[in-house]
């Protein structure tokens, strides 16, 4: 055991801040597993009347999982990396059905698995320096961890634009889009926390008490634009709008989308398709781990990863390396059900 995540209980309050800073808080297998033990335990027991999740420090909240540590797992055995994904999705989808009223504290950066514990907490608190975005494309993944859920569902093609581009979300936008559901200045949160822990049944009222009004959303200025070039039906046909539009905020999009990996884009639109569609969370996180086994196996995982986290060229080799290599067979084969002993399952506390 280590203090990578510590889990402590303040009166009915219990905490659970993340506490790895020099790796940004990246979340490892054991983290996930204590972070679980503790939800079950918090949620079965009557005197904790609220849930905050932090960080200790440094620049982000969470900036995902410790892609690292995956990288070296997939040089030796596949096994420990889909545990990762495996445990990681059942911590996500208890928080999502959990009774116990939970605020997370997104200040900083709120990157992959680090969304994966905010969205599906109750309440999700945005400041003037959180930088949220779902970049896995860029390293040969997709937006897992729930994404496929709260992507989907937010207004127009604002998903598809995030999971294609990668773009990051600052705390107005976050809270304009329902990411976020308080906006409170840094400054605040430490005594907002202490009030928190002294009266955690008062947790939605301390919330609003502080909450203020942030500078208006940067992102709706291209708004239009998002819903009509991200609206197209397949990631060719979304590329072709944005050269054929133009504008220099279009030519910039089309540079993200063309440095991140075909076959990850391709089924990060898919996936948000299908997600859209969906009745329970639960499922979502199923078809999403159906997702993360088979694509963590694809050389692209491994690529991104080398290229931008490890020897950090920033010139990843895809397989293939041209979107219209990727066909659809070879996506619809990532979304393919397994056996039921081989499914992601749900905990049974969770919702």
């Amino acid at each position: 055991m280590t203090d990578d995540v510590i889990i402590a209980v303040n009166g009915g309050c219990g905490r659970i801040t993340l506490n790895r800073p020099k790796a940004l808080h990246a979340l490892t297998l054991d983290m996930c597993r204590r972070i679980i033990t503790a939800l079950l335990e918090w949620e079965a027991d009557p005197t904790i009347g609220a849930i905050v999740i932090d960080h200790s420090g440094g620049r982000g909240f969470c900036a995902g999982g410790d892609v690292r540590a995956l990288y070296h797992d997939l040089l030796g055995d596949r096994f420990e990396a889909v545990q990762f994904f495996r445990t990681e999705y059942a911590m996500n989808d208890l928080l999502f059905g959990l009774t116990t009223p939970t605020v997370c504290f997104m200040d900083g950066i709120v990157m992959g698995g680090g969304a994966g514990l905010a969205m599906p907490s109750r309440f999700r608190v945005a400041t003037e320096a959180t930088a949220y975005a779902m970049p896995e494309t860029g390293i040969g993944l997709f937006p897992d961890v729930g994404g496929g859920w709260f992507l989907s569902r937010l207004p127009g093609r604002i998903g598809e634009w995030l999971a294609l581009t990668g773009a990051r979300l600052d705390g107005s936008e976050c809270l304009n889009l329902g990411l976020a559901t308080h906006y409170i200045s840094r400054a605040a949160l430490a005594q907002v926390k202490s009030r928190i822990e002294a009266s955690p049944q008062a947790l939605e009222n301390i919330l609003e008490e502080n909450s203020v009004v942030p500078p208006p959303p940067g992102f709706t200025k291209h708004r239009s634009e998002i819903d009509r070039l991200f609206g197209e039906g397949s990631v060719e046909a979304i590329m072709a709008a944005l050269a054929a539009d133009g504008s220099d905020w279009a030519r910039a999009q089309l540079a993200e989308i063309e440095k991140k990996s075909p076959l990850s884009s391709k089924v990060a639109l898919r996936q948000l398709a299908e997600s859209r569609v969906l009745s329970r969370f639960s499922g979502n996180m199923r078809m999403e781990f159906r997702i993360a086994a088979r694509i963590i196996a694809k050389p692209d995982f491994r690529e991104g990863i080398r290229a931008l986290v490890m020897d950090k060229d920033g010139e990843p080799k895809w397989s293939p390396p041209r979107f219209e290599d990727v066909s659809e067979g070879a996506v619809a084969e990532i979304f393919a059900p397994f056996t039921e002993d081989q499914e992601w399952q749900p905990l049974e506390k969770s919702r």
